[in-house]
């Protein structure tokens, strides 16, 4: 019964860290139809500045560390993600063969930098001793960082769904995609809310690459393009554009990816995300459209 408590929740842990990276892709997607091949570089540039800022702090208090780095994540995500919208994207919004190649671009350029400027060995992450220690529940030993991704992803939903229903902006935004033409007539800056929307983006994106390097306990250059990959296919499975849809596919993939892999072999968890993918396409064709 442990074990099956400890896959369960340990999947719920992955699932939220899914969820974050693909929160930022579905929310651009479904709200600006741009498939971001670049937000796996906005992942791991946020990871590595961050963990550059927190180094100066490394005999100070763990905990204050961590959330400076935290900070900093959140901030250069956010940061890179606007830049990103007003200087390469927004030119391509009529031409979305021009929004991949870009992106890809960037992508495989930010992997370059990073590479060259700090190595291709992981870095090691600064944690309190709370996340490197484990909460016992229902007889499993729980890392204390899978709580906090799951508590986080929560969070991050949450207020989503609030930016979307009940903010201005988020009115503006969803007005604005249905009919762009109609909300710039009425005055409103429609290519400022699209900027909001790819900052919001890359805040989830900055936030999921230094949470991800606390869930591991360690940053790399290539962990954004493999969680990127992931992130995809819980945004498809879930429903482009959908939120929840993408909430609701990163449990179920994480969950089915710990408990093939422990009780078949491993590897096999992984391939089934696959065949997940697969099924979703082949039974619900429409599963790239909004939902």
């Amino acid at each position: 019964m442990s074990t099956v408590v400890l896959l369960l929740l340990t999947g719920l842990g992955l699932g939220a860290l899914y969820f974050l990276i693909a929160s930022g892709l579905s929310l651009i997607w479904g709200l600006m139809r741009v498939l971001n091949f670049a937000h796996g570089a906005l992942f791991t540039v946020a990871a590595y500045v961050a963990w550059s800022a927190v180094q100066p702090l490394a005999n100070g208090d763990p905990l204050v560390a961590w959330l400076v780095g935290l900070v900093v994540a959140i901030v250069t995500g956010g940061v890179c993600g606007m830049l990103l919208e007003v200087f390469l994207i927004r030119p391509l919004y009529a031409r979305p063969i021009g929004q991949i190649l870009v992106t890809v671009g960037v992508a495989l350029a930010a992997v370059a930098l990073i590479e060259g400027a700090y190595g291709s060995d992981p870095k090691q992450m600064i944690l309190p001793p709370w996340m490197s220690a484990s909460t016992h529940i229902l007889g499993a030993d729980l890392p204390n960082t899978r709580l906090l991704l799951i508590a986080v992803a929560l969070a991050v939903l949450a207020a989503l769904l609030m930016f979307l229903r009940r903010t201005r902006y988020g009115l503006v935004i969803r007005a604005g995609v249905e009919n762009r033409a109609m909300v710039s007539a009425l005055g409103i800056n429609v290519e400022r809310a699209f900027t909001v929307v790819f900052t919001i983006g890359g805040i989830a994106a900055g936030l999921a690459g230094y949470l991800a390097g606390t869930y591991f306990g360690y940053v790399d250059p290539t962990r954004g393009t493999s969680m990127l990959i992931f992130a995809f296919i819980v945004v498809v499975i879930g429903g482009l554009g959908s939120v929840t849809g993408s909430a609701i596919a990163a449990a179920v993939v994480a969950i089915v990816q710990q408990f093939l892999n422990f009780y078949a072999a491993p590897g096999v968890g992984d391939f089934s995300v696959v065949i997940l993918l697969a099924a979703a396409l082949l039974l619900r064709p429409r599963s790239g459209e909004s939902a």
